[in-house]
């Protein structure tokens, strides 16, 4: 699956992937507070994504949900 990253200049890192239904959905990192910005598209505008301000530890619950703390072991985090 190919990521698209883009760097944002004084904000972070923004990483989107396109699903098998031709979806749109990534994340904004930030440089400074662990926020992490969920972006998803708007089906109905092409040209609109539309975004979720998480916390770290919201970011890290969110992870758990999908799975991916099955997978990785991040020592000193608990995702509840």
């Amino acid at each position: 699956m190919h990521v698209e990253r883009t760097e944002l200049p004084g904000i972070g890192l923004r990483q989107v992937i396109t699903t098998a239904d031709g979806r749109q959905v990534g994340v904004v990192t930030h440089l400074a507070g662990g926020r992490r910005d969920l972006l998803y598209d708007d089906p109905g505008d092409p040209d609109r994504m539309w975004s979720l301000a998480l916390t770290r530890a919201e970011a890290l619950t969110l992870a758990g949900l999908l799975g991916l703390l099955d997978v990785v072991d991040l020592p000193g985090e608990v995702a509840s």
